[in-house]
Order: structure tokens, then C-alpha cells, then sequence
């Protein structure tokens, strides 16, 4: 069997070395157009600064070495420009000259190519860089030997964030430019928030709900769609990326979401002798079995696998993503599983939120952090729909457990039954996913009634009445404008200020507070709902609708 496969890294190699290992015999051949077949492409923002210090470490591989260890035929600099089906013959390019190369089955893994948006003067522009490869993170270091002063990056989501942070650290100023109401689109915006915040505090200069328009000058400004310009010696596009099915289309093959490449469960795409892996397919989110675009390397290298698990006999099921990932942003890292408040909207799912704020080990041994998590579940059955994070610590662990459940099928109710390592330097006790899960349960039960951020000015403006129950010192850090206060410890004896024929929302910092207020209340005979997150969520994603003291 001859097993031709049309682009390396993540998905590509996967299959090669897989397929190597189940079939001794086979003529594998990987034809790579660029000049390296197995690269760590997630690790290029990290080389820009020298976190990441020598070139070489981004080379996983070489032909060489998977030559000598795996016996396979690999050629970078091959380019394949057409696929013919009928014939099963690609044509392949390298050096000028053109031959082709025949197959009993081909392997798609062409990856997804940079979206390059219809701007004026983007073509004439010289400064002007997108990040996707090796040769891509050599022309920006050599951009950077010119030693320039101003760089903007256009589009805020996490290879845009990875490079506004590390050229920040190289020494630049920094702006980002992104369309969408915050920086990282991927997440809620009351998480992506923190993120926001810990830009700022850094030194990027940020512009939400901000398109580029023009490059002028050779790419040396850009100019807004409000009509202001901003400065650049250097710019980094990264305004997403899209499925590179260009040979795919013209093989007739058929294409979906987007462009990409539609494939069934096996990855066969619509010509059986055809499979397709990693970016450039369409692929099933898992929770809804909608179509979706997931370009992230733990998915295509997992699929590769599977793929090559099918071209030799073994029969392995593409069960759909989640699509989790994480980014780290100077001090502090988001990461995010499943659905966001948002997809669950769009979907028309039913759902609930939750937050929950802990620290990433016990609080008090030294050098606790804050996580900020989030989950998105059904409120009757506790599927688990999606999970987000914030948090300098920690996060990573928090929402791979949550994923891992997810995928477990096990829903909100079984939160509170796993089981985490726990010594002071590493964890808590009752675990911050725990907590998810005790919170969840208890909105899912009735035992308490939430109310979101973004649903409390409506409320407000409805007649429901704020009740505050933080303590009178914590109301110089900030307040919600005509709410009462009554301190949690002294609820109870002056239950006969409030009215029952009121209807209350109680907050304090975090939230838990204003849980035991709200079961104080409930039992007292009050309509009560808890505003979930609460003020310290609040203060971080509309700080400017509360009141300060005047120091």
C-alpha cells in the first residue's frame, strides 16, 4: 500500500508516524510545501521574545531523523498543486518542476492560512506580518532588527494576544485593534475582562469595537473606521484564519462550513480513497453536533492518529470537540472548554450560569492566587454545556478537569464527588471545581435563584431592591448606586427593615455572603435572588456604573 500525505506538522506527521507503527510495510510519502514538515508553530509568539531562546527548539523533527527512525519518505519544499481523483495521482511542484505521484490512499492535512481581509493599502504595505509558520517568525525577527518602536497587532484572539505580549517584552509599544466589544472573542465577556484589564495594566494601549480600514503611508499608519490613525513600524495581522481547501475544491471534493473540507467519521472525505485531518476540516462540536472550524494542535493531532488508525484497519470514530484551549497574557491566563453563554444563546439551549471565585491552592499557605471560574450547565438535567477560567494559577488544571468531565458525560452533580490531590501547596480542600459543582447543584435544586451581571440593571430599573450585605469598610472600594447595606452578621435582627412585599437581589464581594443572605431571607419569607459573581465580578465588567467614595 502506497499512503501518500499532503501536509506534516500536527495532523500530518500524527498519521505518518501512526500509520509507521501499525504498517511496517507501506510506502508512506509526506510532501510538505514549506521548508519544515514538523515544527512547534503554538510556540513562535514565545521565540520573539527569547522565552523560547534558540530557533532549533522549534524543530521537532527533521526528514532525517523520521527517515532513520520511522522509515517514512518525507519532502519539505514539495508543494501539491492539484489531486486527481480518478486517476489517484497528485501533482507535486519542487525545484520548477512538476511530476506526479500516484497513491492507493491520500491524506489531506493542509492546516488553515491566515485571513487577509479586503483592506486598502494592505497589499502595498511593507511592515505588515501574519504568524502561521517558521519563515513567518523569521520575517518578523528580521523586521525586528530595525530596531522598531511602535508595533500594533490587529485582532485580539490568542495568537494575537501571544504576540502583544511578546513583543511588549521585546520592548515595543504596543497597541491591539479588535472589532469584536473585548479582547478575546472566544470567552464571555465578563471573563475575558480580566484579560482586558491585565493588558492595560501592562502598557498595551487596547481598542475594542475597532476596525483597521486603511494602511497608508507603505503600511506606516493605520487608519480606524472612527477616523483616528495609529502609528506602526511593525503590524501583526492575526484576525483569525480559515480552512486551506484549495486542493480539496479543485478534486471536486466536497466542502463545507466556511470552506472546510467535509469528512465523516472515519475521515473519509467524499472520495473514500481520500481522508482529511486537522484544521482544514469541518468538524462536530461536540455538545451541540453542529458543524464547527477547530484549529487547535491537541485536536488535529488526535485526529491524525485516529485517521491513520482507519486507513489500516482499525476502526476509530471521530466523537466531535470542545475546543478547549488556554492563552497566557503577562500575569495571568483564560482558558475555556465547551460552550460559551453565548454559543449556548445561539444554540437556543436551555441553560444556567454559575460563577465561583477561590484561589488556586489553600488561602492560607503562601502565595495564593485568585481563579475567577465559570460554568455554563442545563438547569434541570446538570449536563455541562461549557467551562471558562481566569486566574494566575492554576487554571489550566481546573478547566482540563472540567473538560475530562465533559467528555466523561458527567454532569454538574457528579462535581462534588471528584476526587483532586490536596496538600496546602497545591490545592484546597473543597477544590474550586467542587465548588462549581456545589453551586450548580443548589441553583439546579431551587435552593437558590441567581440573577447574571448583565441582567441586574433591567432588574434594578423593574422595582427589584439591591440589598449589599459586605461589611461598611468594603464599601470604600466601590458601590452599587441606591442599594441598601446591611452587613451579613446583622441580617438576621433587622430582618424588619426590609419588606415583604418587596423583591430583593443580595450581593456582597464574591457571592457566597450573599448565598447564606439569600437563605436567611428565603426562610424569612422574601423574595430573594442572589446575584451571582457578584460585586467583585460587577466592579470588573462595568466599573462605571457603581459609586466611589471621594478619597
Amino acid at each position: 500500500m502506497k499512503i501518500v500525505i499532503v501536509g506534516g506538522v500536527a495532523g500530518g506527521m500524527s498519521a505518518a508516524t501512526r500509520l509507521r507503527r501499525l504498517k511496517e510495510d507501506a510506502e508512506i510519502v509526506v510532501f510538505e510545501k514549506g521548508p519544515y514538515v514538523s515544527f512547534a508553530n503554538c510556540g513562535l509568539p514565545y521565540y520573539l521574545s527569547g522565552e523560547i531562546s534558540e530557533r532549533e527548539n522549534l524543530l521537532v523533527q527533521t526528514p532525517e531523523s523520521l527517515a532513520a527512525r520511522f522509515q517514512l519518505d518525507v519532502r519539505p519544499n514539495h508543494e501539491v498543486t492539484a489531486v486527481y481523483p480518478d486517476e489517484k495521482k497528485v501533482e507535486v511542484l519542487s525545484d520548477g518542476k512538476k511530476w506526479q505521484e500516484s497513491y492507493d490512499v491520500l491524506l489531506l492535512s493542509p492546516g488553515a492560512k491566515p485571513v487577509r481581509p479586503a483592506i486598502s493599502g494592505l497589499a502595498e504595505a511593507k511592515n505588515v506580518y501574519t504568524v502561521r509558520n517558521v519563515p513567518d517568525i523569521d520575517m518578523v525577527m528580521n523586521a525586528l532588527e530595525e530596531q522598531p518602536k511602535k508595533a500594533v497587532v490587529v485582532g485580539a484572539g490568542f495568537i494575537g494576544l501571544e504576540m502583544a505580549e511578546n513583543l511588549k517584552k521585546r520592548g515595543l509599544a504596543v497597541s491591539i485593534v479588535e472589532l469584536a466589544p473585548h479582547v478575546l472573542p472566544s470567552l464571555d465577556e465578563e471573563m475575558a475582562v480580566h484579560i482586558q484589564n491585565e493588558l492595560i495594566k501592562q502598557g498595551v494601549h487596547v481598542q475594542t469595537k475597532r476596525s483597521v480600514t486603511a494602511f497608508e503611508h507603505g503600511g506606516k499608519q493605520l487608519r480606524l473606521d472612527d477616523g483616528t490613525t495609529i502609528d506602526s513600524d511593525l503590524t501583526i495581522l492575526s484576525v483569525g484564519v480559515q480552512p486551506d481547501s484549495t486542493l480539496a475544491k479543485m478534486a471536486g471534493l466536497e466542502t463545507g462550513l466556511r470552506g472546510g473540507i467535509v469528512v465523516n467519521e472515519h475521515y473519509q472525505t467524499s472520495d473514500p480513497s481520500i481522508y482529511a485531518v486537522g484544521d482544514a476540516i469541518v468538524v462536530k462540536q461536540q455538545i451541540t453536533g453542529a458543524d464547527a472550524l477547530i484549529s487547535l494542535a491537541s485536536p488535529a493531532n488526535r485526529q491524525g492518529r485516529q485517521a491513520a488508525d482507519n486507513i489500516a484497519g482499525i476502526v476509530r470514530n471521530n466523537r466531535g470537540s470542545l475546543g478547549t484551549s488556554i492563552v497566557r497574557v503577562f500575569d495571568l491566563a483564560a482558558a475555556s472548554t465547551g460552550l460559551t453563554e453565548r454559543m449556548a444563546q445561539q444554540a437556543n439551549l436551555p441553560f444556567s450560569v454559575v460563577h465561583v471565585s477561590g484561589k488556586d491552592h489553600a488561602s492560607y499557605y503562601p502565595e495564593a492566587t485568585d481563579i475567577l471560574l465559570k460554568l455554563i450547565f442545563h438547569p434541570k438535567t446538570g449536563e455541562i454545556y461549557g467551562a471558562q477560567g481566569v486566574g494566575a494559577k492554576g487554571v489550566d488544571k481546573r478547566i482540563d478537569s472540567l473538560a475530562t468531565a465533559i467528555k466523561g458525560q458527567l454532569t454538574i452533580f457528579d462535581l462534588p464527588e471528584l476526587e483532586f490531590t490536596y496538600a496546602p501547596p497545591f490545592g484546597s480542600a473543597k477544590d474550586p471545581v467542587n465548588m462549581l459543582g456545589y453551586v450548580a447543584m443548589n441553583v439546579a435544586e431551587g435552593l437558590s435563584e441567581t440573577i447574571q451581571w448583565h441582567e441586574l440593571p433591567e432588574a434594578l430599573a423593574q422595582g427589584k431592591i439591591l440589598l449589599d450585605v459586605r461589611n461598611e469598610g468594603e464599601l470604600q472600594n466601590g458601590a452599587f448606586k441606591d442599594a441598601l447595606n446591611i452587613p451579613l452578621n446583622d441580617l438576621r435582627c433587622r430582618l424588619a427593615e426590609l419588606d415583604r412585599e418587596k423583591e430583593y437581589i443580595v450581593s456582597c464581594h464574591s457571592g457566597l455572603r450573599s448565598y447564606l443572605a439569600e437563605r436567611i431571607l428565603k426562610q424569612a419569607g422574601f423574595h430573594v435572588q442572589n446575584l451571582d459573581g457578584a460585586f467583585a465580578l460587577y466592579h470588573a465588567v462595568r466599573p462605571e456604573d457603581l459609586i466611589y467614595p471621594e478619597k
